[in-house]
């Protein structure tokens, strides 16, 4: 079957201004498809050819003013990493699952729906579960975001009822220039500041935001993809070998260890995520032949630190 991608299809995105959506939609354009985008106000510097619909977080998205949409893309919510208090975790909790709540809503009340929901979620699902691999149908852990991502993905797949192709994308770390985990590792690593966090043997599993974003589209114009798929390099490493590679990327040692303790003393809860074990493969994009441009850690970051990569991504690219 033809996939819809070859018809020109017209997209609305949410979480536009971050380092994923930014991409995704230069992609979506250069592509020759029409691109909307959602935000609680018009960035600067984002391409104009996108049109920008103001959503703001106790509204509902005003998607009745958006011609006919083929697929949505749901990618907003707040950052986890920062300190837990009640009221962060109460803000990030929002941020995904009221918000996914929200927009389901509003394409229930439109004449014309669209076919596919493509919406992210994270692989803090899996929880802290140490060397056990992880696959789309590996049950949740346990946890503030394993908790939080089995409810994030239950609103959206809300959206089925509605007759909708739903895709939850459970998002890995996500590595690229200009933002991205290695927007603060960078710098450090280039002084020769980093280290593998504790003893460095938990389990990382990465993918670089080139494959993100392809695999946004991907499932977008795939009908044969009908569930969950793992946003995920097929090779997860150990912390130690990630810091060890991105050293020796940047042509620096890194031996100096961050203690746990000391982790958590600066972060607060969010240290024992940052810390978890999480062994995840991504089975159900393999399965469907989907093509990693960046399979292993070392052509990733390659391609992050190299000249033309990392120094002419634009500052707007920054989320």
């Amino acid at each position: 079957m033809r996939p819809l991608f070859w018809l020109g299809m017209n997209y609305l995105v949410t979480g536009a201004t971050g380092f994923i959506g930014r991409r995704l939609i230069d992609r979506l354009l250069k592509d020759g498809h029409t691109v909307n985008y959602l935000a609680r106000r018009r960035p600067k510097n984002m391409d104009s050819r996108a049109a920008f619909f103001c959503w703001r977080e106790n509204e509902e998205p005003p998607l009745d003013c958006i011609p006919a949409l083929h697929a949505v893309v749901h990618l907003a919510g707040e950052t986890v990493v920062q300190r837990w208090t009640a009221a962060s975790k109460r803000r990030i909790g929002d941020s995904r699952v009221q918000l996914t709540y929200s927009l389901v809503n509003a394409i229930g009340k439109l004449t014309y729906k669209p076919s596919v929901l493509v919406s992210a979620s994270a692989i803090g699902y899996y929880g802290d579960r140490g060397s056990e691999i992880q696959t789309e149908h590996s049950a949740p852990g346990n946890g503030f975001l394993a908790d939080l991502c089995v409810r994030w993905e239950a609103e959206a797949t809300i959206a089925r009822q509605l007759g909708l192709r739903v895709v939850p994308i459970r998002l890995a770390v996500v590595l690229g220039a200009g933002g991205g985990a290695l927007k603060p590792l960078l710098p450090l690593f280039r002084a020769g500041l980093g280290g593998k966090l504790g003893n460095g043997s938990q389990w990382m599993s990465w993918i670089h935001v080139e494959d993100v974003v392809n695999l946004l589209i991907f499932a977008a114009t795939q009908e044969n993809v009908q569930d969950v798929m793992n946003a995920s390099s097929p090779n997860p490493v150990r912390n130690f070998e990630f810091t060890r590679s991105l050293g020796q990327a940047v042509h620096r040692s890194a031996i100096l260890p961050v203690p746990v303790p000391a982790l958590r003393l600066v972060l607060g809860e969010v240290a024992d995520h940052i810390v978890a074990s999480t062994r995840v493969v991504p089975e159900e994009a393999l399965r469907r032949g989907f093509q990693f441009k960046y399979p292993t850690l070392e052509s990733c970051l390659a391609a992050v630190v190299n000249a033309g990569d990392y120094t002419n991504i634009s500052a707007s690219m920054v989320s």
